[in-house]
Order: structure tokens, then C-alpha cells, then sequence
């Protein structure tokens, strides 16, 4: 069953609630979420017409919402970019149940009239119900965006402004690819083909593809705009989007012909070539085959091609493969589907490309577990796609796509996130073509069952965006996220030593410990700073302004066992063991010598100190504590693992019956607890 969709409006109140309230007070609606104002349709210039923000019942006698049936002719293109998502809704159009779903059929201008519509789109794994007014950009009485053939038809216009509100204004809408707008009436995953270097067993990729009730599209390519819907010889015309309704393969002079057929929207203009309507090779296959292939055929645009004759007349194919809840129940296969969401976090989790290998393995990874082959195969069809999310909205913000891609390696058993030595050592098994700037990049592969490991990545290093990435199986897949686990395995402090068993460096410390506690032998926050800032200022390897007395607060919390806000010798003998490890850990993560650590290395700073932290937790502490360069200093470093582990004390002191949770689990507990 589809899925039920969410509502967008700011103030929470659904498309039925607003409408009632409109005709309860007998006013028509008004968006405060998306008002009539320039703004609404570009931000990054003035207006450079004079618009009008009109009402259809402002524009024609009689407005309708849909004139005698969604079609082709609905959709004229006006003065904005976007012929990409015209095309989209041209598709659309041919695919009636999914329309049904974007365009829902309960609005009007009937009755229940109130100046109010709303669409459906998906968006990053959610379905949204998109609700505008009525009021439309015209000049002089007459629409001069999206609008239809029939100037009392209003469908188009209204869908394409609720697809303007979804992605911040209509000058967002400018420059796309019909996948795009497909993708979000579908919640599909893209595929394209060249067909002159498309795979060998594309007809198996159609006919599967078709099988799971995957929308698909082809065109012939133009060299001049000249050749825009110019008609070949053979009945077919160039540069126009075709859809593909049915493939075959039928008995033929003793050979098995493969077969497909194809839907030009004109509903006319056919192909008059091999296996057209009325060629002598449909007088030569069994009469009950010929009937069952041939039912309802007439000169409606739709017509067969052998599938060589395709290949070598059309140049693209497009194939949308529609997720579960977009399908009808008598669909004959459907998609499994694997989601992730994720973050590159500059910092932390942007770790660019393989070619940035210091910082590669830092990016989120994942692991996909293929356990059986497709049917009659010894491998597994996997279609990756990997979509950054929002840009589109954020252009207002000057931040456009960025450059994405991802490569798939053999995992190991290893259920931790993986470090630079694996990546150092072991090539990518499978990657994406390339790396570009769209919206999703999506690759079909076939591989052997087994373990994956997949990374997706911006090509530059510190490049900030959110990601969605699905994975479409012919058979279940098993998918996690690699790191996810939040654990420390701290050892118990070590037994006091009695004076005489000191050593010479323990004996130094003592001496200088009771030079500055005084006559009640223990110190203050104040104190430890003046201890340790003389103790580390003699080491030349790390370079920092002083240890901040927060940090020494956080150091008394951790090691004041008797609670009396002052540490006293012991106490600070325990701890100074402790810093001695710390101190080892941070030189030998600070590789360039420069006195700081790379915030990219805490992860693996942190594992060695014996805390395992997540992704998310990650991120937060590198926001929290890495400068505008990446690193972290000495101080800020101590302070986040003391505070770590005096966090993961507690929480374990708390968790007596070691169940992870103490009315809330460890992660919520150290987000509240480090106030990151």
C-alpha cells in the first residue's frame, strides 16, 4: 500500500483542515508559507517582468481543475528554465495511478471551492502533501509560466507552483534532469542508458525493470535544434520523449526474437518498420500468441520494434524503478530497498575522495550483505544510488550541488568503522562511473553474494551536505552502519603506592604537589592549572596556550573520588598516569608536528584511549571542539576525553544490571552530558 504522506504547512494544519476553516469563514486561501511576492519567485534577481498574482476565476469565465483527462497538451512550457520537469509531468501523465497519487483527484472548482490545492511529491524518503493557493504569475490576464493548452485548465499550473514551494521559488526550478522531477512523483531510484554502449544484457535489465513496474522513457538525440521533433523515414521523431510499455520475446522462424514496445504521447506517429502494426512478421508467429500481443493495437501511437532495430534507432533510456510503497498490489515484482541517511560533517566526516587518503576513511561507511543470487544467476543485481539532499532550496543560500560518487570494497568481518590502513591496502571492488555534481548518482552492478562495504564521498575533503542513499535488490539484503557503536572499555584505576615505593618521577611530582597544596595537602581547580600548565609548558612537542580552568574542573570531577572538589595526592597520582597515556596518544595523532591534533583522527584517538564513539557523536564533538583548520590543541583535546570518560563512568555506575540503558541510552546520555 502507498504510504501515507506528511504535511508541510508551518502551522501544522492539513489540506482538509485549511480548506474547511477557508469555507467556514467564506475566504479564499492565502499561503502565508509561500505568499504572492516577488520573493516566491526569485531570489537572486528582481522580477524582470511586471507579474500579477491572479485567481483562475480572475484569468477565465469557467476554471476547471482538469479539462477532459490529464494529458500532454496540459503542459506548455512559459518563461521559466524548466522544460526538464515538463517533461516529467508529460511522463506523468501516461501513468495514471501514480498521477492520481501527485495530483490528488478531491479539488476543484466546484463546491468545495476555497482558493486552496495540494499536490504530493517524495522527498528523501518521505512522502510530503504540498498545499498552495490558488494565486498564479500572469501578464496581462494570461498565465506566462507552466500552463495548458486550454486556458481554462489549471492542473499544471497549480502542480508546477507546488513544486516551486517544495524547493524554495520558482527560479529554483531552473536547469534539471527529468529523472529528478520523476524521482520525486515516484520515490523511484534513476537509471540512464546510452544504447550504443549500454550492457549486453539490457533487454534482462528492461524486462526486469518492467516486471517491478519501473516507468521508463527514451529519445533520439538532436545535432541542431533544427532537429527538434523532426520525423525520420521510419516513422520515428527526434528529440521527443517516448515511453516504453512492454517488452517481449516471441517464436520466429525457429528463433526466439526479443521485442519492445513503445509509446509515442502524440498518440500518432508510429514506427513503419519490422514488426510496425501491420508488418508480414506478425503473419508468421502462432495466431494466439499474435492476438495476446497484439490485443487493443491500433494507429494510438503505441508500436513493436525488435530490440536490435531499437538499439540502433534510439540513443537514451531512462528507466525509473519505483520503491514498494509506489507500486499497485498486483504489480508481479517488486524492489527490495535499503535506506540510509548520513552527513558529511567538515571536521569529522568530509573526508573527500580516495585520492585524499589521510582523511578518505573518515567519511560514513556502511555495510551491504548480498545472501542470494537473482534467479537463474550466480550474482547479485544491486542498483546504488546516492542523493545529496536540499540543494535545490539551498540555492538561495549561494550553496549549489556538490561533486559526489562512492566506491564498494570487500568488507571484512570487522563490524567497526574501518581505518586508513584498509583503504591504504585494499582497491575498491565497484565505484561509480564518475564523480559529479547532480542531485543522485545511481550505478547498477552485479556482483558475487558476499560482504560490502560502501562509502559514499564529496570529491574534495571538508565539502559539507546531508545524503540519502538506496539500495535496490532483486533479492533482501542485509545492510548496517558501520561504527555505530557507543562503548568504553576503561580499566580500573591503579592501587595508591606507598611513599617508599615511589618512583624518582613520582617523588618529583609529590614535591611539587605539596609545594602548591599547603597545609590541607590537596589542590583546587586553580591549583591543578598552575600545576599542569608547568609540567606541560616544559614539553616542546605540545604547543598550546595553557590549560583552561573548565578543563581542570573536568579533570577534578573525573578523579575526585571522595567528592570533596579538590584532588588530593593520590587522586592526582591516578591521574597523572592517565595523562602520561593521553599525551602519548595525542603526539602520535599529531602527524605534521604542528602541536595540534587533526580533528579527522579523533575517532581513532578516542578507540586507542578505549572509548568507541558514533558517527553522530563525532561530528558533534568536532563541531564542538575543532578550530576553523580542522585541528584540535591540547586543551580542548583533554578537556573532550576527560569529560568522555567521566560521562562513561557515570552512566556505567548507574547501569548496574549493564543493560545500556538508564531511563535513556548512552548516546542521549553523553549529548546531554558533554553539552555538544
Amino acid at each position: 500500500m502507498p504510504a501515507k504522506s506528511i504535511g508541510t504547512q508551518a502551522d501544522g494544519k492539513t489540506f482538509e483542515q485549511l480548506r474547511q476553516e477557508c469555507l467556514q469563514k467564506k475566504k479564499l486561501f492565502e499561503d502565508p508559507d509561500f505568499p504572492a511576492c516577488d520573493s516566491s519567485l526569485y531570489y537572486s534577481q528582481s522580477v524582470p517582468i511586471n507579474f500579477e498574482w491572479k485567481r483562475p476565476g480572475q484569468l477565465c469565465e469557467n476554471p476547471e481543475f482538469i479539462v477532459g483527462g490529464a494529458d500532454r497538451t496540459d503542459i506548455c512550457q512559459g518563461e521559466l528554465g524548466d522544460c526538464w520537469l515538463l517533461a516529467a509531468i508529460a511522463s506523468l501523465t501516461l501513468h495514471k495511478e501514480t498521477l492520481a497519487r501527485v495530483v490528488p483527484n478531491d479539488q476543484g472548482f466546484d463546491r468545495s471551492y476555497a482558493g486552496i490545492f495540494h499536490f504530493q511529491f517524495w522527498q528523501h524518503n518521505k512522502w510530503l502533501d504540498v498545499v498552495v493557493d490558488d494565486r498564479l504569475p500572469a501578464v496581462r490576464n494570461r498565465l506566462v509560466l507552466l500552463h495548458s493548452a486550454s486556458n481554462n485548465e489549471f492542473w499544471s499550473a497549480l502542480l508546477e507552483k507546488a513544486y516551486a514551494k517544495l524547493n524554495g521559488s520558482y527560479e529554483s526550478l531552473k536547469g534539471g534532469s527529468t529523472l529528478e522531477a520523476m524521482e520525486d512523483f515516484t520515490g523511484g531510484v534513476g537509471e540512464t542508458y546510452e544504447t550504443k554502449s549500454a550492457p549486453t544484457d539490457l533487454f534482462n535489465i528492461m524486462k526486469k525493470a518492467y516486471d517491478r513496474g519501473s516507468m521508463m522513457g527514451c529519445s533520439i538525440d538532436i545535432t541542431s535544434s533544427a532537429e527538434s521533433e523532426a520525423q525520420t523515414a521510419s516513422g520515428l521523431v527526434k528529440g521527443h520523449a517516448y515511453s516504453i510499455t512492454g517488452l517481449e520475446e516471441v517464436n520466429y522462424r525457429g528463433k526466439k526474437v526479443k521485442l519492445i514496445r513503445i509509446r509515442n504521447p502524440w498518440g500518432q506517429v508510429e514506427w513503419n518498420g519490422a514488426w510496425s502494426d501491420e508488418s508480414r512478421e506478425w503473419n508468421v508467429i502462432d495466431s494466439s500468441e499474435k492476438k495476446r500481443i497484439l490485443q487493443n493495437s491500433m494507429d494510438d501511437g503505441e508500436f513493436w520494434m525488435e530490440f536490435e532495430d531499437f538499439k540502433a534507432n534510439y540513443d537514451k533510456i531512462e528507466i525509473c524503478n519505483l520503491t514498494p510503497d509506489s507500486l499497485m498490489d498486483d504489480t508481479k515484482r517488486k524492489w527490495e530497498v535499503n535506506m540510509f541517511e548520513g552527513n558529511w560533517i567538515r571536521g569529522s566526516t568530509a573526508g573527500g575522495c580516495r585520492n585524499f587518503i589521510d582523511t578518505f576513511w573518515t567519511n560514513p561507511q556502511f555495510k551491504l550483505t548480498l545472501l542470494h543470487a537473482d534467479d537463474n544467476n550466480d550474482k547479485c543485481s544491486v542498483v546504488i544510488a546516492l542523493m545529496q539532499k536540499n540543494r535545490r532550496a539551498l540555492r538561495k543560500e549561494g550553496l549549489d550541488l556538490q561533486t559526489i560518487g562512492f566506491a564498494l570494497y570487500e568488507a571484512p568481518a570487522d563490524e567497526d568503522h574501518l581505518g586508513k590502513d584498509f583503504f591504504r591496502y585494499n582497491g575498491s571492488k565497484a565505484r561509480s562511473k564518475t564523480y559529479i555534481n547532480v542531485r543522485e548518482i545511481s550505478e547498477r552492478f552485479t556482483l558475487p553474494p558476499g560482504k560490502y562495504l560502501l562509502v559514499p564521498t564529496t570529491f574534495q575533503p571538508h565539502n559539507e551536505a546531508d545524503f540519502l542513499i538506496r539500495i535496490f535488490s532483486e533479492k533482501a539484503a542485509g545492510t548496517m552502519e558501520m561504527g555505530n557503536t557507543v562503548d568504553a572499555d576503561l580499566p580500573d584505576p591503579p592501587m595508591p603506592s606507598l611513599p617508599e615505593e615511589e618512583t624518582d618521577e613520582e617523588k618529583g611530582l609529590r614535591r611539587m604537589f605539596e609545594k602548591i597544596a599547603g597545609s590541607d595537602q590537596a589542590i583546587s581547580a586553580k591549583e591543578l592549572q598552575q600545576v599542569l600548565n608547568g609540567v606541560l609548558s616544559r614539553r616542546r612537542e605540545i604547543k598550546f596556550d595553557g590549560l583552561s580552568l573548565n578543563t581542570c574542573h573536568s579533570i577534578i570531577n573525573l578523579m575526585d573520588v571522595d567528592n570533596s572538589g579538590q584532588l588530593e595526592f593520590q587522586e592526582f597520582k591516578v591521574f597523572w598516569e592517565k595523562m602520561k597515556k593521553w599525551i602519548m596518544l595525542f603526539i602520535s595523532y599529531d602527524t605534521d608536528r604542528s602541536g595540534k591534533m587533526s580533528s579527522y583522527e579523533l575517532r581513532i584517538a578516542l578507540k586507542a584511549a578505549g572509548m568507541h564513539l558514533n558517527t553522530k557523536l563525532l561530528q558533534l564533538l568536532g563541531l564542538r571542539f575543532a578550530d576553523e583548520n580542522y585541528d584540535i590543541d591540547f586543551d580542548d583535546y583533554l578537556t573532550c576525553i576527560v569529560r568522555l570518560e567521566n560521562m562513561f563512568r557515570v552512566f556505567q555506575a548507574l547501569d548496574k544490571s549493564k543493560t545500556g540503558q538508564v531511563n535513556m541510552n548512552i548516546l542521549q546520555f553523553l549529548l546531554l552530558s558533554m553539552n555538544v
